[in-house]
């Protein structure tokens, strides 16, 4: 049997939200930004949304939570994005600071009793509906309007939509935590992984 070689790719939705992200806030700090799983946590954490799927695709991004000098912007973008999960199907869950949004309890923070508390990032798991769905995300904090609000003329001021030919290459630096080895897990979590020393 052949084994089918790729290079995984971060979901389309996964992009747009870095894409607007970055827009938003271009000095931002990205230490803590990751998306594919470093060989450390695959192991440790195997259903993680860091893995890639079989078709190479990763549907998890990590957004570090310095976003600029003012510190509540993470805890406002975290917040914006667990409001949008409620319409928005493409956002499965949010973590940031302790706490997770998910499905369960239609999207209300409750306590997050994983290993990392993501005090140093906000964690956004995708569905599969963001694989191929570039659309943008409503969020005040990124776009000015708001979140199930009607769409403003200077939206494309405040994150461009990505073009249908733009690709992620994880393997290839960009956001990729396997690009750098002495790096600690995309999810900076207490694994075993021995090239996890920083």
């Amino acid at each position: 049997m052949k084994l089918r070689c790729y290079l995984a790719k971060l979901c389309k939705a996964g992009q747009q939200l870095r894409e607007m992200i970055d827009d938003a806030f271009p000095n931002r700090d990205r230490r803590s930004d990751g998306a594919a799983a470093s060989p450390g946590h695959k192991a440790h954490s195997p259903k993680s949304d860091h893995n890639p799927d079989v078709a190479g695709i990763v549907r998890a991004l990590d957004i570090d939570a310095d976003l600029a000098s003012d510190k509540s912007a993470a805890f406002d973008l975290a917040d914006q994005l667990r409001l949008l999960a409620r319409s928005d199907k493409r956002i499965s869950y949010v973590i940031f600071n302790g706490k997770i949004a998910s499905w369960k309890r239609n999207y209300k923070w409750r306590k997050y009793t994983g290993i990392n508390p993501h005090k140093t990032h906000i964690h956004i798991s995708f569905t599969k509906l963001g694989d191929n769905d570039r659309s943008m995300f409503r969020l005040p904090i990124l776009t000015g309007e708001p979140i199930n609000g009607k769409p403003k003329k200077s939206r494309s001021i405040l994150g461009k939509k990505l073009s249908s030919s733009s690709t992620s290459d994880l393997s290839s630096g960009g956001v990729g935590l396997e690009s750098n080895p002495n790096k600690l897990c995309c999810c900076r979590c207490t694994c075993n992984n021995p090239l996890a020393k920083s």
